[in-house]
């Protein structure tokens, strides 16, 4: 039986991961636009898109791609952000994930600093790790966003270099053009220790 990439819930005692749906584009429209100068390199949809962009991962969820997730603050109930696993990669048996990356991952300005990002990390780490037993969990960047890259580097995850003009760029008005992505990884070896690490942070909530 080959795998096939669903995300299911996943919940935290800040953050519930939820399948994206249509019912959290309300609330991602208003979390978009709360102050966008926040994102830096990160792309995020503007309010009027967010159902494109809900229709787009759902199209790339289709093609077995991506699972995507909104991030639901749950204080609130509301919506701040968005997530998911993409890229899997098989075993040549094509029954078992060798590996995933974890991306696609924006956060509310107000939602940002809060402990949801550690959280939500932690949360997928730990399905990917101890549900799906992969080998590896990716993680990239644009190699200019220094405030990605340094959010990366606290989960614990080992910088493995920068890929030079590896992918197309987000950030707007750079269509057409391709970034060097900062590229990040935990493995399974690796992932017991930066559970713990993880698991401190979220304690003291930093």
């Amino acid at each position: 039986m080959t795998f096939a990439l669903t995300g299911p819930l996943l919940e935290g005692s800040l953050v519930r991961l939820e399948p994206l749906d249509h019912r959290h584009a309300a609330d991602l429209a208003a979390a978009a636009e709360e102050n966008r100068s926040s994102y830096g390199f990160t792309w995020v949809p503007p309010a009027a898109e967010v159902g494109d962009f809900i229709d787009a991962q759902h199209a790339r969820a289709a093609a077995g791609l991506l699972a995507p997730y909104a991030q639901v603050d749950r204080a609130s109930g509301r919506a701040v952000g968005a997530t998911a696993y993409w890229e899997p990669r098989l075993w040549p048996d094509g029954d078992r994930l060798c590996a995933i990356e974890v991306g696609y991952t924006w956060l509310a300005a107000s939602a940002q600093g809060t402990g949801l990002n550690t959280e939500a990390k932690y949360l997928l780490f730990r399905h990917a790790f101890e549900t799906w037993d992969v080998a590896r969990v990716d993680l990239k960047t644009d190699a200019r966003n220094a405030r990605s890259r340094a959010a990366i580097e606290k989960t614990g995850a080992h910088f493995e270099g920068v890929l030079r003009s590896w992918s197309p760029s987000w950030v707007p008005g750079e269509e057409g053009r391709l970034r060097d992505s900062a590229m990040f990884s935990i493995t399974a070896e690796e992932w017991p220790d930066r559970r713990v690490g993880l698991e401190r942070r979220l304690a003291l909530r930093v």
